[in-house]
Protein backbone atom coordinates (compact mmCIF):
# COMPACT_ATOMS: atom_id res chain seq x y z
CA UNK A 1 0.00 0.00 0.00
CA UNK A 2 2.71 2.26 0.71
CA UNK A 3 4.33 2.31 -2.88
CA UNK A 4 0.94 2.35 -4.38
CA UNK A 5 0.63 5.85 -2.48
CA UNK A 6 3.90 7.13 -3.07
CA UNK A 7 3.80 6.08 -6.90
CA UNK A 8 -0.08 8.06 -6.60
CA UNK A 9 2.16 11.29 -5.28
CA UNK A 10 4.60 11.22 -8.17
CA UNK A 11 2.51 10.57 -11.01
CA UNK A 12 0.06 13.63 -9.25
CA UNK A 13 3.07 15.71 -9.37
CA UNK A 14 3.70 15.15 -13.39
CA UNK A 15 0.06 15.62 -13.55
CA UNK A 16 0.34 19.41 -12.19
CA UNK A 17 3.35 20.03 -14.50
CA UNK A 18 1.02 19.06 -16.88
CA UNK A 19 -2.45 21.30 -15.99
CA UNK A 20 0.27 24.35 -15.91
CA UNK A 21 1.41 23.41 -19.35
CA UNK A 22 -2.00 22.99 -20.73
CA UNK A 23 -3.81 25.88 -18.91
CA UNK A 24 -1.02 28.08 -20.31
CA UNK A 25 -0.65 26.90 -23.33
CA UNK A 26 3.36 26.71 -23.28
CA UNK A 27 5.07 23.99 -24.93
CA UNK A 28 5.36 20.39 -22.92
CA UNK A 29 8.83 20.86 -23.95
CA UNK A 30 9.29 23.62 -21.34
CA UNK A 31 12.75 24.78 -20.16
CA UNK A 32 15.33 22.40 -21.03
CA UNK A 33 16.64 22.51 -17.43
CA UNK A 34 13.56 21.02 -15.53
CA UNK A 35 12.84 18.61 -18.41
CA UNK A 36 15.77 16.04 -17.48
CA UNK A 37 14.51 16.08 -14.07
CA UNK A 38 11.13 14.94 -15.04
CA UNK A 39 11.57 12.38 -17.37
CA UNK A 40 13.73 10.29 -15.20
CA UNK A 41 10.88 10.45 -12.84
CA UNK A 42 8.60 9.11 -14.55
CA UNK A 43 10.89 6.71 -16.19
CA UNK A 44 12.03 5.67 -12.85
CA UNK A 45 9.13 5.32 -10.44
CA UNK A 46 6.07 4.97 -12.95
CA UNK A 47 7.20 3.40 -16.23
CA UNK A 48 7.02 -0.24 -14.20
CA UNK A 49 3.62 -0.38 -13.75
CA UNK A 50 2.45 1.61 -16.79
CA UNK A 51 0.11 -0.15 -19.57
CA UNK A 52 0.31 0.76 -22.98
CA UNK A 53 -2.39 3.16 -24.31
CA UNK A 54 -4.05 3.16 -27.58
CA UNK A 55 -4.74 6.62 -29.28
CA UNK A 56 -7.48 6.97 -32.23
CA UNK A 57 -7.65 10.02 -33.75
CA UNK A 58 -11.06 9.41 -35.69
CA UNK A 59 -11.42 9.83 -39.42
CA UNK A 60 -8.49 11.11 -41.42
CA UNK A 61 -7.27 11.35 -45.28
CA UNK A 62 -10.35 11.59 -47.27
CA UNK A 63 -12.65 11.10 -44.58
CA UNK A 64 -12.76 14.18 -42.79
CA UNK A 65 -15.62 13.05 -39.78
CA UNK A 66 -18.30 15.63 -39.12
CA UNK A 67 -17.73 19.67 -39.59
CA UNK A 68 -18.06 22.39 -36.80
CA UNK A 69 -20.21 25.49 -37.63
CA UNK A 70 -16.82 27.53 -38.71
CA UNK A 71 -16.14 24.68 -41.47
CA UNK A 72 -13.23 22.79 -39.81
CA UNK A 73 -13.31 19.38 -40.10
CA UNK A 74 -13.39 16.94 -37.46
CA UNK A 75 -10.28 14.91 -38.50
CA UNK A 76 -7.75 17.82 -37.61
CA UNK A 77 -9.31 18.28 -34.38
CA UNK A 78 -8.92 14.72 -33.25
CA UNK A 79 -5.14 14.40 -34.07
CA UNK A 80 -4.20 17.42 -32.77
CA UNK A 81 -5.70 16.19 -29.21
CA UNK A 82 -4.11 12.81 -29.49
CA UNK A 83 -0.62 14.27 -30.36
CA UNK A 84 -0.83 15.95 -26.99
CA UNK A 85 -2.77 13.55 -25.29
CA UNK A 86 0.91 11.26 -26.61
CA UNK A 87 3.04 13.75 -25.46
CA UNK A 88 1.98 14.23 -21.78
CA UNK A 89 1.37 9.86 -21.11
CA UNK A 90 4.82 9.48 -22.26
CA UNK A 91 5.80 12.25 -20.19
CA UNK A 92 4.24 10.08 -17.44
CA UNK A 93 6.03 7.33 -17.87
CA UNK A 94 3.38 5.35 -20.33
CA UNK A 95 4.19 3.44 -23.64
CA UNK A 96 1.70 4.71 -26.55
CA UNK A 97 0.63 3.68 -29.99
CA UNK A 98 -1.06 5.94 -32.57
CA UNK A 99 -3.25 4.71 -35.06
CA UNK A 100 -1.97 7.11 -37.04
CA UNK A 101 -0.04 10.08 -37.03
CA UNK A 102 -0.45 11.98 -39.54
CA UNK A 103 -3.79 13.57 -41.99
CA UNK A 104 -4.12 10.03 -43.46
CA UNK A 105 -6.56 6.81 -43.51
CA UNK A 106 -4.62 3.61 -42.82
CA UNK A 107 -6.30 1.49 -45.19
CA UNK A 108 -4.13 -1.15 -46.79
CA UNK A 109 -2.31 -0.29 -50.57
CA UNK A 110 -3.82 -1.16 -53.68
CA UNK A 111 -7.49 -1.04 -51.98
CA UNK A 112 -9.68 1.30 -54.04
CA UNK A 113 -13.53 2.42 -53.20
CA UNK A 114 -14.31 4.60 -50.26
CA UNK A 115 -16.28 1.78 -49.23
CA UNK A 116 -13.66 -0.93 -49.14
CA UNK A 117 -11.00 1.66 -47.71
CA UNK A 118 -13.37 3.01 -44.71
CA UNK A 119 -13.59 -1.13 -44.26
CA UNK A 120 -9.43 -1.79 -44.48
CA UNK A 121 -9.18 1.45 -42.27
CA UNK A 122 -11.38 -0.08 -39.69
CA UNK A 123 -9.93 -3.57 -39.96
CA UNK A 124 -6.24 -1.87 -39.19
CA UNK A 125 -7.17 0.08 -36.44
CA UNK A 126 -8.66 -2.91 -34.82
CA UNK A 127 -6.04 -5.04 -35.43
CA UNK A 128 -3.93 -2.31 -33.63
CA UNK A 129 -6.60 -1.87 -30.32
CA UNK A 130 -6.42 -6.25 -30.41
CA UNK A 131 -2.91 -6.09 -30.27
CA UNK A 132 -2.76 -4.20 -26.72
CA UNK A 133 -2.65 -5.19 -23.53
CA UNK A 134 -3.12 -1.84 -21.65
CA UNK A 135 -5.91 -0.31 -22.85
CA UNK A 136 -7.15 2.28 -26.14
CA UNK A 137 -9.23 5.58 -26.76
CA UNK A 138 -10.84 7.14 -29.65
CA UNK A 139 -10.90 10.83 -29.89
CA UNK A 140 -14.01 11.88 -31.79
CA UNK A 141 -16.44 15.05 -31.86
CA UNK A 142 -20.04 15.16 -31.87
CA UNK A 143 -22.62 16.96 -34.20
CA UNK A 144 -26.44 17.25 -33.95
CA UNK A 145 -29.25 19.26 -35.59
CA UNK A 146 -29.49 21.43 -32.72
CA UNK A 147 -27.11 23.42 -31.33
CA UNK A 148 -27.86 23.86 -27.84
CA UNK A 149 -26.17 20.75 -27.25
CA UNK A 150 -22.60 20.47 -25.37
CA UNK A 151 -20.38 18.62 -23.61
CA UNK A 152 -18.24 14.85 -23.96
CA UNK A 153 -19.59 11.80 -23.72
CA UNK A 154 -18.01 8.75 -23.48
CA UNK A 155 -19.05 5.21 -25.13
CA UNK A 156 -18.00 1.67 -24.19
CA UNK A 157 -18.84 -2.30 -25.03
CA UNK A 158 -21.77 -3.36 -23.00
CA UNK A 159 -19.57 -6.30 -22.87
CA UNK A 160 -16.42 -4.94 -21.75
CA UNK A 161 -15.85 -4.13 -17.73
CA UNK A 162 -12.99 -2.82 -18.01
CA UNK A 163 -14.48 -0.15 -21.02
CA UNK A 164 -17.34 0.45 -18.48
CA UNK A 165 -14.96 1.55 -16.04
CA UNK A 166 -12.58 3.65 -18.12
CA UNK A 167 -15.73 5.46 -19.36
CA UNK A 168 -16.73 6.19 -16.07
CA UNK A 169 -13.38 7.37 -14.68
CA UNK A 170 -12.98 9.92 -18.12
CA UNK A 171 -16.33 11.08 -17.49
CA UNK A 172 -15.50 11.82 -14.41
CA UNK A 173 -12.42 14.07 -15.26
CA UNK A 174 -14.32 16.18 -17.75
CA UNK A 175 -16.90 17.30 -15.03
CA UNK A 176 -14.02 17.83 -12.38
CA UNK A 177 -11.17 19.90 -14.79
CA UNK A 178 -12.80 20.96 -17.74
CA UNK A 179 -16.79 20.88 -18.28
CA UNK A 180 -18.43 21.28 -14.58
CA UNK A 181 -21.94 21.45 -15.92
CA UNK A 182 -21.80 18.58 -17.79
CA UNK A 183 -24.81 16.08 -16.86
CA UNK A 184 -24.08 13.32 -19.36
CA UNK A 185 -23.95 9.59 -18.69
CA UNK A 186 -21.57 7.36 -20.56
CA UNK A 187 -23.48 5.13 -23.12
CA UNK A 188 -22.84 1.61 -23.41
CA UNK A 189 -23.01 0.30 -26.99
CA UNK A 190 -23.68 -2.55 -29.46
CA UNK A 191 -22.27 -3.73 -32.23
CA UNK A 192 -22.74 -0.60 -33.69
CA UNK A 193 -19.41 0.83 -32.18
CA UNK A 194 -17.41 -1.47 -34.41
CA UNK A 195 -13.59 -0.88 -32.50
CA UNK A 196 -15.36 -1.20 -28.81
CA UNK A 197 -17.26 -4.08 -29.75
CA UNK A 198 -14.39 -5.87 -31.41
CA UNK A 199 -11.65 -4.99 -28.58
CA UNK A 200 -10.90 -7.25 -25.86
CA UNK A 201 -8.97 -4.57 -23.77
CA UNK A 202 -11.00 -1.66 -21.78
CA UNK A 203 -11.30 0.71 -24.71
CA UNK A 204 -13.40 4.17 -24.64
CA UNK A 205 -14.94 6.32 -27.49
CA UNK A 206 -14.35 9.64 -26.21
CA UNK A 207 -16.70 12.56 -27.88
CA UNK A 208 -14.96 15.56 -26.77
CA UNK A 209 -17.88 17.83 -27.37
CA UNK A 210 -20.26 19.40 -30.12
CA UNK A 211 -18.86 20.56 -33.34
CA UNK A 212 -22.47 21.60 -33.65
CA UNK A 213 -22.69 23.53 -30.72
CA UNK A 214 -21.09 27.47 -31.80
CA UNK A 215 -19.44 27.99 -27.90
CA UNK A 216 -18.25 24.58 -27.52
CA UNK A 217 -16.82 24.71 -31.37
CA UNK A 218 -14.94 27.44 -30.93
CA UNK A 219 -13.28 26.05 -27.95
CA UNK A 220 -11.96 22.44 -29.16
CA UNK A 221 -10.56 24.44 -32.67
CA UNK A 222 -7.99 26.42 -29.98
CA UNK A 223 -5.25 24.48 -29.69
CA UNK A 224 -5.06 25.86 -25.85
CA UNK A 225 -8.14 24.38 -25.32
CA UNK A 226 -7.53 20.76 -27.10
CA UNK A 227 -4.36 20.87 -24.79
CA UNK A 228 -6.40 20.99 -21.79
CA UNK A 229 -9.02 18.26 -22.96
CA UNK A 230 -6.04 16.14 -23.58
CA UNK A 231 -5.00 17.10 -20.08
CA UNK A 232 -8.25 15.91 -19.13
CA UNK A 233 -8.06 12.78 -21.08
CA UNK A 234 -4.81 11.78 -18.88
CA UNK A 235 -5.91 12.79 -15.55
CA UNK A 236 -8.78 9.57 -16.73
CA UNK A 237 -6.08 7.26 -17.76
CA UNK A 238 -4.49 8.00 -14.27
CA UNK A 239 -7.41 7.86 -12.50
CA UNK A 240 -8.30 4.63 -13.63
CA UNK A 241 -4.87 3.00 -13.79
CA UNK A 242 -4.81 4.29 -9.95
CA UNK A 243 -8.15 2.14 -9.23
CA UNK A 244 -6.78 -1.03 -11.27
CA UNK A 245 -3.76 -0.92 -9.12
CA UNK A 246 -5.82 -0.53 -5.86
CA UNK A 247 -8.29 -2.61 -6.70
Amino acid sequence: MRTVKRKNIITLACAAVLMAAAVSGRSLLMSEGAMPYIKADAELKVRPEMPQVVLDAGHGGMDGGCVSVNGVAEKGINLAIVQSESDMLTLLGFETVLTRDSDKSIYDDGVTGLGEQKKSDMKNRLAIFSSTKGIALSIHQNQFTDSRYSGAQMFYSRRNSGGEKLAAAMQKQFVALLQPDNARETKPVDDELFLLDRTEAPAVMIECGFLSNPEEAAHLEDPVYQRKVAFTIASGVLSFHAGEIGS
